[in-house]
């Protein structure tokens, strides 16, 4: 009997979606600020039997998409990496709320009961939950020098509404990094 694994059973597969990072922890940056972007790039490994043999899946993220939802988009072949680092990045051309959302290409192999790795043929493609992030204009004024600035309430942040939702960018591109 010889047990194997297709693109189907792998599609199958509880693969976890990644977890994607933009921007600030605070969810906004100024307007043609640098956006960080990276996620974790682990594999990830899977039990199950088949016929009562065991057999362990691995997922193994080998393509990330990011779609900025202002028209861009980013393809690349490496998770990127937290701030400081500038390996995966974007900017915001105008004021508004936008979701981040990243989509991971997985290949697979399996083993069947601990035996050597094989390669599932194809790849699965996985959403991770969107970033939603405000991209917020900001304007320098004078102001009284004995008024103390307001840590906590500045730069202030609107709800998110139709009409604070930020539009597509005419300039909108797509890299491969």
């Amino acid at each position: 009997m010889v047990i194997t694994v297709s693109l189907s059973d792998f599609q199958a597969m509880p693969v976890e979606p990644l977890v994607a990072s933009a921007g600030p922890d605070d969810g906004w940056l100024p307007v043609h600020m640098v956006n960080v972007l990276h996620t974790d790039d682990e594999m990830q490994s899977l039990a199950t039997e088949v016929l009562g043999v065991p057999v362990e899946v691995r997922a193994i993220p080998v393509s990330f998409h990011w779609d900025l939802g202002d028209g861009s988009t980013i393809t690349t072949s490496t998770a990127g990496a937290p701030y400081p680092s500038e390996e995966i990045t974007a900017e915001y051309a105008f004021e508004g709320w936008y979701d981040v959302t990243l989509t991971t290409t997985f290949s697979g192999q399996f083993s069947v009961a601990g035996g050597e790795w094989q390669d599932i043929d194809g790849t699965i493609e996985v959403a991770s939950d969107p970033v939603p992030i405000y991209s917020k204009s900001l304007e320098s004024r004078l102001v009284d020098g004995a008024v103390p600035v307001d840590e906590e309430g500045d730069p202030w942040v609107p709800e998110r509404t139709a009409e604070t939702e930020g539009p597509q960018d005419p300039d909108a591109t797509h890299r491969e990094i």
